[in-house]
């Protein structure tokens, strides 16, 4: 098994930024010793049905950086999102920093490169994105060690980023009292995921943990931050000791009554080209949808 460069003591300044519409949370990631920066899973805007994209959400962060004084050095993709759009162009265009994502990102253009009937201009090799990281590999933010964890399952490219004593799940996990996300998208595995998640939770308990999404289930008010204790002890799905083939059952049958993103056929197109847009063959940004491929 992989050996990682934990530092508990390390504590990195996290600030959360919840775009409603997605119900997605970006982080600004503050080293403590420097004013260098990351920002994880950012969120470009996107009214669907007017096929029209702004900058709401990527503009609110560029403020509070430029705001706290911060030089952004990074922009992670936990992975290749389907219910929201990445910001990271834009964002590197106003801050600078660059773009990575897990090496798996090969594997998910691959596949929706034939979902979305991409011609050979569409390049398969993640040579839109400034670095690929493999499981273990770090990476400096300011003067702050970060590393990344291969967690797929959910899809082939998810990874978990720590930094200091968090820790940013991607769709990896939920807060314990949603549990888990699904394993039905192509490449997602269920007991795949089960590995990849017993793999993050063998991180130390006093672990934060930071995540993407939260819908508020029973109503309460949104959340994002748990530990590795809670998860372990009260995740709905792999808490208190529940079995792989349990969590399995559970999330194949699950899956199957689950609806497609709102943002999936968007999401994906744009998400796996770093956040850009594809356009036509006259330079106008255009996307597709596929028929009964999804």
């Amino acid at each position: 098994m992989t050996q990682y460069p934990v530092t508990m003591d390390l504590i990195p300044d996290v600030e959360a930024i919840f775009d409603a519409p997605t119900n997605t949370i970006s982080y600004i990631v503050k080293d403590p010793t420097s004013n260098a920066c990351a920002i994880v899973d950012s969120v470009m805007d996107l009214d669907y049905a007017a096929g029209r994209i702004t900058h709401d959400s990527a503009d609110k962060m560029i403020a509070r950086i430029r705001e706290r004084g911060l030089s952004l050095e990074w922009i992670i993709e936990t992975h290749v999102h389907a219910d929201h759009l990445s910001a990271a162009p834009y964002l590197q265009q106003e801050l600078g920093g660059k773009i990575g994502v897990g090496e798996g990102i090969l594997i998910v253009q691959d596949t929706f490169g034939k979902v979305f009937n991409e011609g050979t201009e569409f390049q398969r090799d993640g040579s839109q994105f400034d670095a690929l990281f493999k499981d273990g590999d770090t990476y400096m933010v300011g003067n702050m060690q970060a590393f990344a964890m291969f967690t797929p399952g959910h899809t082939p490219a998810c990874m978990v980023h720590v930094m200091g004593n968090a820790a940013f799940v991607g769709d990896t996990l939920f807060m314990p009292d949603a549990g888990s996300a699904r394993a039905d998208f192509p490449g997602g595995d269920a007991g795949v995921l089960y590995d990849s998640i017993m793999k993050v939770l063998s991180l130390p308990d006093d672990m934060r943990l930071f995540m993407c999404h939260d819908y508020a289930p029973g109503d309460r008010e949104i959340a994002w931050e748990t530990t590795i204790r809670e998860e372990k002890a009260e995740n709905i799905h792999v808490g208190g000791g529940k079995t792989k083939e349990d969590f399995v059952t559970f999330r194949t049958e699950r899956d199957a009554q689950l609806a497609m993103p709102k943002l999936i056929i968007p999401s994906l197109q744009i998400n796996m080209r770093a956040g850009e847009v594809p356009t036509d063959a006259s330079g106008r940004p255009m996307l597709k949808v596929p028929v009964n491929a999804l």
